[in-house]
């Protein structure tokens, strides 16, 4: 006999068959849906679907939705730019929905004139 009396002949058959059972696990939970560790492509929402940000202004476009967070940003509030389903809106936390109205509120700053 090849392998003496025939016990190791069924272990290195369990060996091989434990092996291919670990890579069946592996492969199933690699492939498996919803548990991906790649960002999905983001998706637009209604203007409720964005967690804890809050809906402070419609603009028209991006780029002026652009500007409008700039003010924010300038007077320390952090803002966001969303397209929705209804369109551009900017986003910002619930506790700086107050201040972030009033400053969207007040007219521009003019630009500083630079002398040359």
């Amino acid at each position: 006999m090849l392998y003496g009396d025939g016990s190791s002949y069924l272990v290195s058959i369990l060996v091989v068959l434990a092996g291919f059972g670990v890579m069946l696990l592996f492969l199933r939970w690699t492939f498996s849906p919803g548990k991906s560790v790649v960002a999905r492509r983001p998706r637009r929402g209604g203007e409720n679907d964005y967690g804890l940000f809050v809906p402070v202004a419609s603009p028209a476009t991006m780029i002026e939705g652009e500007q409008l967070r700039l003010r924010l940003a300038e007077n320390q509030i952090r803002g966001k730019l969303v397209q929705t389903n209804d369109g551009p809106r900017l986003m910002v936390f619930e506790k700086d929905v107050k201040i972030a109205r009033t400053i969207l509120a007040a007219p521009p700053a003019p630009p500083a004139s630079r002398d040359l």
